[in-house]
């Protein structure tokens, strides 16, 4: 792609985002994410497979509808209130469809099914983004309406988000699949706990770009898109194979690695909150996802290399992007000591 192409594109997703997130009005939150959803389509269609055009008229046509729907709920709270605030909805309608809006644009359970095969049609770097920055934007505005959504309905969607992104990521061979029942699976764990501890859902969404990003952009330098793939990787780049463990291990929720401490705080809110059987079932449900998060571990060291050096290969990547990883991976593995600290702030 042209690189004043890519430049338009990324400027255009940091608009979008910056005006969904800053914005209090429902026609400046849509006009955001509309923007998005067209700087993003050329970066999913760029490679001109078969398969990434139908990933890119499939999120097209998604992003479309629930754009529209989130329209639909601010003109329906509008018409009865008298309010374009995006913090004041009050109407149950409007609560009703906001909460499948962005359902839809998160990918949650029952609108998940178009999110494996758009990541699963899109480059790595492509796929980042769409785990990460495009789900930004409509995280934001549950954020901002949790007060007044639906617990019940959220919390069937989370639990069943969780069941579904466990059970349908056992049988997947292809990485980018995986990872993206991986992230239905993280959703529901920060749906769950928004309407009780806000602050919570974000920070279990700021450590789940974090390594989701490490997964990423490490899968990307090792150019592993299969299992099988990624089981031949290790004699090429040893180091970036051990940062990949952690980092799935982290993303796993083992502790005492980071991804264990947003999941531990959110058992612990459910608790205080009488919620102790919803807690139980997200533990047990997560088994699931734990399961091929080690299936990806053991992967990543099953062919470990013989010692000698006829059989031991040159790997090297780009400085900057080895460091990046680096950084990344400390981050993403290193922080749960320092969760006292963190419990105290929220």
């Amino acid at each position: 792609m042209n690189p004043q192409a890519k430049l338009i594109f990324a400027i255009s997703l940091l608009l979008g985002t910056t005006i969904t997130i800053s914005s209090n009005h429902w026609i400046m939150a849509w006009a955001g994410l509309e923007i998005n959803t067209l700087a993003i389509l050329p970066m999913i269609s760029k490679s001109h497979h078969p398969r990434a055009i139908e990933a890119a008229t499939k999120y097209f046509l998604v992003q479309a509808a629930a754009s529209t729907l989130v329209l639909f709920s601010g003109m329906t709270n509008a018409w009865h209130t008298g309010q374009w605030d995006i913090t004041q909805l009050t109407n149950p309608v409007s609560c009703l469809i906001l909460t499948s809006a962005i359902a839809m644009k998160l990918g949650l359970v029952p609108f998940h099914f178009w999110f494996p095969e758009v990541l699963q049609g899109s480059p790595l770097t492509t796929g980042l983004l769409l785990s990460t920055t495009m789900k930004l934007p409509p995280m934001t505005l549950l954020y901002m309406t949790s007060h007044s959504l639906n617990p019940t309905s959220l919390t069937i969607m989370a639990i069943l988000s969780v069941a579904t992104g466990g059970w349908m990521g056992l049988n997947q061979t292809q990485i980018r699949k995986i990872l993206a029942f991986s992230s239905i699976s993280h959703l529901g764990w920060m749906v769950i706990i928004i309407i009780y501890n806000p602050k919570l859902t974000l920070l279990n969404f700021y450590l789940y770009t974090l390594m989701t990003a490490t997964t990423f952009l490490t899968l990307n330098s090792m150019k592993a898109l299969k299992l099988s793939t990624l089981m031949t990787a290790w004699t090429k780049t040893p180091p970036l194979n051990a940062m990949l463990l952690l980092t799935l291990l982290s993303l796993a929720g083992l502790p005492p690695l980071t991804g264990f401490l947003p999941k531990w705080m959110i058992i612990q809110e459910l608790t205080k909150q009488d919620m102790a059987t919803a807690a139980t079932a997200m533990s047990l449900l997560s088994l699931l996802g734990l399961f091929f998060y080690l299936r990806l571990a053991y992967c990543t060291t099953i062919t470990l290399p013989p010692h000698t050096t006829n059989h031991m290969k040159l790997w090297h990547t780009k400085k900057p992007t080895s460091i990046m990883i680096a950084i990344l991976t400390t981050m993403s593995t290193a922080l749960l000591p320092a969760s006292p600290l963190i419990i105290t702030i929220i």
